[in-house]
């Protein structure tokens, strides 16, 4: 991927404060060493880097580990992605764009990845590290400005300060010089005291407004600006009639990773806490603070499912990722894209992206079978460790019945995916997420399997993300009722290709 020796000129020459940066503030003089020369160690261990930088391109193996993922996008090296949330995703120029943090010699930095379709990436140069920032790279989101320029917001490790950067070419690989991102107080002092933490911004009735994350010395905050350089505090960014016995959760829960953006007619919160994991909210503005109407996890174990990360497609559609802890080389591996939206019924839909199709071949289709009760029926035809399964099950449904995954030649040691008639969960390994079937309604699944990682999507409501702690040359299927016979009203199921180029 072409990179420009502008863009190290620009990002090495350019890490002097802002002209509104208080001469007063410690924390910024600091993280704006000057590049090139010397990144200091900070007491929570940022590595020294001294010497010139030259950005690296990290680049896919040719022959991976057998254990390497099939279709997630995941980090090669070098270094690694731990942590590994998505970042600053944009379609810009014709082109999708995302980056990821990793750890490389010079600290903590972004990845950036590009594609046509978020479903094939390549690699561009790591121009975003400390030694042209002056900080480390930590988590934030991207937008776009008023004036249509692709801006990223995100928290730099080391400064104590939230920083907005800005696209200079069609590429992205070269960015402005950062910005501080601080708000004054209503006497129009700037807050240089207050806690820093993963920021978003986005525009709402013309106005900029940011967050400033949850850390655990204080509660998400909220900003406004005109112009994304003076910036004024508002107060909490939940508002005061928060309900925590309607929404079942407490206001004082860690928001960190946030993405706030519109969805139909309503405000869709995503964040992460770092005690329950990934959620998020659906709710409005009200006094210019946020007041959540609905909240609901999208991780059951905490980490497995991290940092979300979200932006609009070309055709206007919410894709969003999130980190996947998988506990086994690569590191830094992204969930599947998800399309999410929000009819008017106020639920939302969670559903793979389509051009994930395209990944697709080898199909096999099968129609109204029947699984005896208390019988397992194995899929003999599946083969292959990167597939897709699509399967209909047809109402009136059992009280228990599913799928075991992934099991050796005996059938031991699988996961299961269970649901069931009256069932308030969707088991998934053993995850239980929240999930209830109408009256008389069918159950479509699609189940996505790559190694040992296995997503979930049930009837586009509900998605579970579960790294099986076994690894298969095949997936084992086999379906199981408890009590009563199960129809499969329809099954499709592919194998799936690579993402991948070897490294040239």
């Amino acid at each position: 991927m072409k990179i420009y020796l502008s863009a190290l000129i620009i990002a090495l020459g350019a890490l002097v404060c802002n002209a509104q940066t208080p001469k007063t503030d410690k924390a910024l003089v600091a993280a704006t060493t000057k590049a090139g020369v010397s990144v200091s160690k900070r007491s929570g261990g940022q590595p020294k880097f001294t010497g010139s930088y030259i950005p690296e391109t990290p680049i896919w193996p040719d022959s991976p580990d057998k254990k390497w993922l099939t279709y997630h996008l995941a980090h090669p090296g070098p270094g690694n992605a731990r942590p590994g949330d998505p970042n600053s995703a944009f379609f810009w120029k014709g082109r999708y764009h995302l980056h990821y943090i990793y750890k490389n010699r010079t600290g903590f930095v972004f990845a950036h990845v590009s594609s046509d379709d978020m479903v094939r990436w390549e690699w561009h140069k790591t121009v975003l590290a400390p030694p042209t920032t002056g900080h480390g790279m930590f988590s934030g989101t991207g937008f776009i400005t008023k004036d249509g320029r692709a801006a990223m917001v995100y928290h730099g490790e080391g400064s104590g300060r939230n920083w907005i950067a800005y696209a200079l070419d069609d590429e992205m690989d070269q960015w402005s010089q950062p910005e501080v991102m601080l708000p004054n107080d209503k006497d129009g002092k700037p807050l240089t005291s207050m806690p820093y933490f993963d920021p978003d911004v986005w525009i709402n009735n013309g106005t900029y407004y940011g967050l400033n994350g949850r850390s655990s010395r204080q509660s998400a905050v909220i900003m406004k600006s005109d112009n994304l350089k003076d910036w004024t505090y508002i107060g909490e960014l939940l508002h005061p009639d928060f309900d925590e016995e309607k929404l079942g959760v407490k206001k004082g829960e860690d928001i960190s990773c946030a993405n706030m953006f519109k969805l139909g007619n309503k405000w869709v919160l995503t964040c992460i806490s770092h005690r329950l994991g990934c959620r998020y909210f659906i709710g409005d503005f009200k006094d210019e603070q946020y007041l959540p109407e609905f909240h609901a996890m999208m991780s059951w174990q905490g980490s497995n499912f991290y940092a979300p990360e979200s932006m609009l497609s070309k055709d206007g559609r919410r894709v969003m990722w999130a980190w996947i802890m998988h506990g086994a080389n690569p590191t830094g591996v992204q969930s599947l894209p998800r399309e999410l939206d929000l009819p008017e019924d106020g639920v939302l839909r969670i559903k793979p992206l389509s051009e994930l199709q395209s990944l697709r071949y080898d199909e096999k289709v099968e129609k109204n079978l029947t699984v005896v009760a208390r019988k397992e029926a194995r899929l003999e035809a599946l083969t292959g460790d990167a597939v897709e399964l699509e399967i209909t099950f047809a109402a009136p449904l059992p009280k228990e019945f599913g799928l075991k995954l992934l099991g050796d030649n005996k059938g031991e040691n699988s996961m299961s995916i269970v649901a069931g008639a009256g069932m308030k969960k969707l088991m998934v390994g053993n995850l239980d997420p929240e999930f209830a079937l109408k009256k008389d309604e069918n159950l479509t699944l699609r189940i996505f399997i790559d190694k040992n990682l296995v997503e979930v999507f049930a009837n586009d409501r509900q998605a579970a993300v579960y790294p099986h702690k076994h690894f298969r040359d095949n997936p084992n299927i086999s379906l199981f009722t408890k009590d009563s016979d199960l129809v499969v009203k329809e099954m499709k199921t592919w194998k799936m290709k690579s993402i991948y180029k070897p490294a040239e």
